[in-house]
Order: structure tokens, then C-alpha cells, then sequence
């Protein structure tokens, strides 16, 4: 019982807290703009509108980054790639220093305005620590453990999806986390190949120099970061129980 009680908490509160917080925040600019500009931002349409447009952003990205991301850092550690991806993998650190601006802007110049454009940059941007994480953790794997598993005949696909891909998770996972935050970030300067999102906030509240939209657009980039922040990490904590239960 308590532990179940542990669970609810764990997985429930932050996110029904961050919840309140988001909505208190919205019913408060909402009905205190501060002025006939900032009001017509702040309604409760377009605030969802922005919310909208930047969850699509930022979970379109995720999913390619993660659908891409790990199969391919997968490959680069299998003993016929292991050579080209430590190769991979100084190019994606150097890659990662790459300031998210720039991506957009040059992709802004090849593919145009819009979401689709802000997607496939915020894609290219976020599958770096993904990847790397996936080559990190599964090269960090002990080779003994790995020898013993093909001495009792397990298949190698047996070894990566029983053995490697459960030790390396935890790693893993915290790629995703990663990735997460830059994205939800990252979103915030769509707004200027525009895509929308949360952004459209900031950079109108800078235009017309009312803090009130820029704080809007900046804390519920905050919570919405916290929040997928959290969820992954329980995700990931319930991983790792099921993996110890299983090895």
C-alpha cells in the first residue's frame, strides 16, 4: 500500500502542481494584460493556440529523434561500424556546440517559412545526445558480460535487446531527457521562420516592450519543460525496476 502510495505521488503530484501553476498563470494574464496590446495576446485562444503549436513542435521532433536516433546509434556500436562511430561520435559532440539559432536560420534559407521547416531543424538538433547517449551507453557495457551471453549461444539479437539495450537504458533515457529540454527551448526561436509556438509570446512582448507576454511565453516554456522532464524521468525509473525484476 505504501508503495503503491509512493508511486501515485511520485507520478502525479509534480504534474498536477506544475498543472495549477500553468492555468493559475494563464486565468491571471489573462484577466490582467496590463493594457489593450498585451490583451489582445493574451486571450485564452491564442494562448492555447501558442501551447499547441509548440507541443506539436517539440513531440514531432522527439518522436523522429528517438525513431532515428537510437536504431542509429545501435548500428554505429556493432563491430562492423564500431570504427566509423567513435568517428560519429566526435562529429555529433562538435555538432552539439552548433548554437540552435544558427540551425534554423540555415534551414530557414533551403526550406522556407513555416512548421515543417522548424520541425526538421529541431529534429536534426535534438537527435544529437540521443545518439550519443544510445553509443555511449552501449559501449560502456562490460565486455565480459557480453562474452559470457554469446558463450551460452544467445543470439545476437537476444544479447542487444536481453542484455545491452536494459544496461544501457539508463543512459539512454537521460539522452531523451536531454533532448526534451533543448527542444522545448529551442521552440521558443521558431517563432522567427515562423512557426509559432510559445516564442510568438516572447518576441511580441520584446517588440512592444511588455515584460507581461515575455513572462508568460517564458514560464510555460519552464513548465512544460519540468513537466516532460518528469514524466521521462518516472518513465525511466519504471524501466529500470522492470529491467532489475527481469535480470
Amino acid at each position: 500500500m505504501r508503495t503503491l502510495q509512493r508511486n501515485w505521488i511520485s507520478w502525479f503530484l509534480l504534474p498536477l502542481i506544475l498543472v495549477g501553476m500553468a492555468l493559475a498563470l494563464i486565468v491571471y494574464v489573462v484577466n490582467n494584460p496590463g493594457g489593450a496590446t498585451a490583451g489582445r495576446a493574451l486571450t485564452y485562444p491564442n494562448i492555447t493556440l501558442y501551447f499547441r503549436q509548440h507541443m506539436m513542435m517539440v513531440l514531432a521532433a522527439l518522436c523522429l529523434s528517438i525513431v532515428v536516433g537510437i536504431p542509429a546509434g545501435i548500428m554505429l556500436t556493432r563491430p562492423r561500424l564500431r570504427t566509423l562511430g567513435r568517428v560519429v561520435e566526435n562529429v555529433v559532440n562538435v555538432g552539439q556546440t552548433v548554437p540552435s539559432l544558427a540551425i534554423l536560420a540555415l534551414f530557414f534559407v533551403y526550406l522556407g517559412w513555416g512548421f515543417n521547416t522548424a520541425v526538421f531543424a529541431l529534429w536534426l538538433y535534438s537527435i544529437l545526445p540521443i545518439l550519443r547517449n544510445t553509443y555511449a551507453g552501449l559501449t560502456s557495457i562490460q565486455g565480459n558480460i557480453l562474452e559470457a551471453a554469446r558463450g551460452m549461444g544467445i543470439s545476437p539479437f537476444r544479447v542487444l535487446y536481453r542484455i545491452e539495450l536494459p544496461l544501457a537504458m539508463p543512459v539512454i533515457i537521460a539522452g531523451i531527457r536531454t533532448s526534451v529540454v533543448i527542444l522545448v527551448g529551442t521552440a521558443t526561436l521558431a517563432t522567427f521562420i515562423g512557426a509559432g509556438g510559445l516564442g510568438d509570446l516572447i518576441a511580441t512582448g520584446i517588440s512592444v516592450r511588455r515584460d507581461i507576454l515575455v513572462l508568460t511565453g517564458a514560464a510555460l516554456s519552464a513548465i512544460l519543460a519540468i513537466f516532460l522532464d518528469h514524466v521521462i524521468g518516472q518513465v525511466e525509473a519504471a524501466l529500470l525496476s522492470q529491467t532489475e525484476r527481469r535480470l
